[in-house]
C-alpha cells in the first residue's frame, strides 16, 4: 500500500528537528450541501532544520518517530518574502 502524502503550511519550528505542518481539507456539507474548510496539524521530522513557518511543505507518512511524529517532509518551498 502506497504511503499517504498530505500538502501544507508549517506553523512552528519550535522544536528541534520537529515541525508543526496544517493541512485544510475542503469538503460539501452532506446535508446543507456548503462548502467547509477543515484543518488538522501535523508534526513532521524536518532532518535539517530548513522550513520556517509560512513555508508550504508535503509530509509523507512513516513509522512511529516519536509519542507524536509520524511524517516525514518529503519536500518544501520556502515562502517567498519580497
Amino acid at each position: 500500500m502506497p504511503k499517504r502524502t498530505l500538502q501544507g503550511v508549517v506553523v512552528s519550528d519550535k522544536q528541534a528537528k520537529t515541525v508543526v505542518v496544517r493541512v485544510d481539507r475542503r469538503f460539501t456539507h452532506p446535508i446543507y450541501k456548503k462548502t467547509i474548510r477543515r484543518s488538522k496539524n501535523y508534526h513532521a521530522h524536518d532532518e535539517n532544520n530548513e522550513f520556517k513557518p509560512g513555508d508550504m511543505v508535503w509530509i509523507e507518512e512513516s513509522k512511529p518517530i516519536s509519542k507524536l511524529k509520524r511524517w516525514t517532509v518529503v519536500r518544501g518551498e520556502q515562502k517567498k518574502t519580497a
